[in-house]
């Protein structure tokens, strides 16, 4: 696996607690959890990281080897970390804070993996049925280095009735599933009642339509009416 690499500096004790100062200064507060250890408060250049997330899709399950210098004794030091959570403004978007995880790359986790699908089910373009995907992400156990970046399924034999279970999954070597083996993550369903009733309406109205013919009836000229009328005796 290639190291992915992000530089970031130890906060000084002066700077802990005063994350507003340092987002004006455009860095970005951190902070790294280790199972056991110390968490040490970090921060990491504002344009750096952007460009890090924009680069990497934003890093997620994404073995990431910080590369931390320390101002006090001019060391440097790399930690492999998770990123946990990665906090944004709600209205701006811009990010506001990073917790990353330390982690052993020879030590097997516990991660949540998106599955995504693949082409176009035989159900769905055929028959109008819908494919409903009901699992977004399920939980798998391996070794940080072989974390997948998705799970595809191939749904396009996928006929109206067919279900995909946990089970059904394909991944890679050395990865377990944690999640439910019988839980459905796609399945297949039929039209919705209401929309074949729809359907059949506006086709039954389409066969059955004929112009209107509308009789207008023919006003009288003026003269005419008495004219028409018997004399009287």
């Amino acid at each position: 696996m290639e190291a992915i690499y992000l530089e970031a500096e130890v906060r000084e004790d002066s700077e802990v607690g005063k994350s507003h100062l340092l987002r004006k200064n455009n860095f970005v507060p951190c902070i790294v959890y280790g199972e056991g250890k110390k968490t040490v408060p970090l921060k990491i250049d504002r344009g750096r990281l952007i460009k890090f997330m924009h680069a990497h899709h934003g890093g997620e399950n994404m073995v990431i080897t910080l590369k931390v210098a320390s101002s006090s004794d001019k060391k440097t030091e790399e930690k492999a970390v998770l990123i946990k959570e990665l906090q944004t403004h709600p209205v701006s978007g811009d990010i506001l804070h990073v917790d990353f995880n330390e982690i052993s790359l020879t030590k097997r986790i516990e991660v949540k993996v998106p599955v995504a699908s693949k082409g176009e089910a035989v159900g769905v373009k055929q028959d109008g049925g819908t494919l409903e995907h009901i699992i977004w992400e399920i939980e798998v156990e391996c070794l940080p280095t072989q974390i997948p970046e998705k799970i595809e399924v191939d749904v396009t034999n996928l006929k109206i009735g067919d279900y995909v279970h946990v089970k059904d999954l394909v991944v890679p070597e050395g990865v377990i599933v944690k999640h439910e083996q019988d839980a459905i993550v796609f399945s297949l369903v039929p039209p919705h009642k209401e929309e074949l009733a729809g359907e059949a309406a506006v086709g039954e109205a389409a066969t059955s339509a004929e112009p209107e013919v509308i009789k207008k009836e023919k006003k009288p000229v003026e003269g005419e009416e008495e004219a028409g009328k018997p004399e009287a005796k």
